[in-house]
């Protein structure tokens, strides 16, 4: 049986992924969003379910964000797409070269994005943006499968400190699948990742010779407050294109 392409296993993911119904807290609180709603959308038909992923499926940047907002993503049903958070993340994209227009409302408003896949840890809209952990864990195993998806992948961008340490669990289970049992204190993968500390603008070298990008995540808190700041921001993905074009 031939093996499916970047995109058709992609799709296949997302399929899964939107039928997934593994966290009823998650998913009882998106229902109840999506029937109630926000007064400036009442007209709006809410996505009430998991949110897929979005981009290009030969990418070779990954974008790893939190969770989706409660009227954004599970609003429109695709990533930072119709809050304060997309608002100011894909002009950002478009001035970097990664997307094909600055402004996104919704799934049907035509934006394409080049050389690069937006996912998160969570796939769920969660309570005041804060999944549990199991539910966290409950989404794992489609992060795992999406990074292998990627064959072109050479970078991940981690928006905020608990889309890092998502990577940094997907690196030991990744770690241990190999047979680098990363709690042996005698493993050198351990001690590695363990060091490993989230701040903005960090960069770490992956084991497979792929690299690690951190930054604040877009948030209105960050953004209002000049914590994240449009240059900042624009200089993590200009490094990941640099990252990205690099050989070996």
């Amino acid at each position: 049986m031939p093996s499916l392409s970047a995109e058709q296993a992609l799709a296949a993911l997302n399929a899964r992924i939107i039928e997934c119904n593994r966290c009823a807290r998650l998913r009882k609180h998106c229902i109840s969003v999506a029937e109630k709603k926000r007064r400036a959308y009442l007209h709006w038909e809410y996505w009430g379910r998991p949110v897929p992923s979005f981009g290009d499926p030969s990418a070779r940047v990954l974008l790893l964000g939190l969770a989706p907002g409660a009227h954004g993503s599970n609003r429109t049903g695709r990533p930072f797409t119709g809050d304060g958070s997309g608002d100011f993340l894909y002009p950002v994209l478009h001035e970097a070269g990664f997307a094909s227009q600055p402004r996104a409302t919704s799934r049907n408003d035509g934006m394409l994005l080049r050389d690069l896949w937006i996912t998160s840890v969570a796939r769920c809209a969660p309570p005041q943006n804060k999944p549990l952990p199991q539910e966290l864990a409950n989404c794992a195993p489609f992060l795992d499968e999406e990074i292998a998806s990627l064959p072109r992948l050479r970078v991940i961008v981690c928006l905020g400190k608990i889309a890092f340490d998502g990577l940094i669990a997907h690196l030991k289970r990744s770690a241990a699948e190999q047979h680098h049992v990363v709690s042996n204190e005698n493993s050198q993968s351990a001690p590695r990742l363990r060091s490993w500390k989230f701040a903005h603008g960090v960069e770490y070298g992956l084991p497979d010779g792929r690299w690690l990008l951190a930054s604040y995540h877009p948030s209105l808190q960050n953004t209002n407050t000049g914590k994240l700041t449009r240059e900042m921001f624009l200089e993590i993905f200009r490094r990941a294109k640099q990252l990205a074009a690099r050989r070996g």
